[in-house]
């Protein structure tokens, strides 16, 4: 029975986990070594539930319940000495990770749960760095968390039968749709987006098209809702690179190389959407795309 979650990350990802878990009655931890990031994410998740409001998803009352039942902590063994789960939302680093995890098993109650919401590392070397690797699962939600359904569960190799049912059981209370995948580099979710937005870079790099007609070509004749360029700003440019990387040391093959146009991009600074610019210049408060003329290399 899961009644306690701890959270770790207060970031883009975690803060979203964190909304849903409350929303959805459990009581919930956010932990973050750094506290400035609680006021950014509970203003954050308020807002994302004024906009439920006034869609008549929820109720005023719901939101002011929601918000009640998450606290915060910055020191990650008090936030998760009670915990019967534990969600990882931290930023996509192995080392990082790994490092969070080692304290997670020595913190967190030997019967509670460890997940990671990893989108490409391998749940399997993370679970290794604990004493408890049977009770390690990958618990990948999609972004904006509130919004996606899709919660993509990974089972590491020595993950529980048990534990996995509790997290595709635990899936559907929160309203979402598991779907289970085994521990391979970039799972199916980025096993497939990333390679082919790394293509749509390379069709960049190579001058056969521009921003705009790569993703409008994508919209109008794949029917997907953003283009893949659109898409990668959303994600990251950064963490398109490192997913990117990871699935090029996984199966050593080169296809899966970063394109040397998004490397220079992330080096240069231009990490998409969080930065105000990627493959497109964005002005806070405006829904207007511009292309970044400084990209267009033909």
């Amino acid at each position: 029975m899961i009644k306690k979650v701890s959270i770790i990350g207060a970031g883009t990802m975690g803060n979203g986990i964190a909304h849903v878990f409350a929303q959805n009655n459990f009581e919930v931890n956010l932990v973050d070594v750094n506290a400035s990031q609680f006021e950014k994410a509970l203003q954050n998740i308020s807002k994302n539930l004024d906009r439920q409001i006034s869609k008549n998803l929820i109720s005023a009352e719901q939101k002011k319940e929601t918000l009640a039942n998450i606290s915060t902590f910055t020191n990650i063994a008090q936030g998760v000495q009670d915990a019967d789960l534990v969600v990882e939302a931290a930023t996509e680093n192995i080392e990082l990770k790994l490092n969070i995890f080692k304290q997670l098993d020595d913190a967190a109650p030997v019967s509670a749960i460890l997940a990671t919401n990893t989108s490409s590392i391998s749940v399997t070397k993370i679970a290794a760095i604990t004493k408890r690797p049977e009770k390690v699962i990958g618990m990948h939600f999609m972004n904006p968390v509130p919004v996606m359904k899709l919660v993509e569960i990974i089972n590491g190799f020595n993950t529980e039968t048990s534990v996995t049912e509790t997290i595709v059981n635990l899936s559907k209370q929160l309203g979402k749709i598991p779907c289970v995948v085994s521990d391979y580099p970039g799972f199916i979710a980025n096993r497939i987006l990333m390679p082919m937005i790394n293509e749509a870079v390379y069709s960049l790099y190579e001058s056969v098209a521009g921003v705009e007609e790569i993703d409008t070509i994508m919209k109008l004749g794949m029917s997907h809702p953003m283009g893949p360029l659109q898409l990668a700003d959303f994600i990251g440019l950064d963490v398109c690179v490192s997913i990117m990387n990871v699935l090029y040391d996984g199966f050593n093959n080169y296809k899966y190389s970063p394109c040397p146009l998004l490397v220079k991009m992330v080096t240069a600074g231009y990490l998409g959407v969080k930065t105000n610019k990627g493959f497109y210049i964005y002005t806070p408060g405006s829904k207007e795309l511009n292309v970044n003329m400084k990209i267009k290399i033909f």
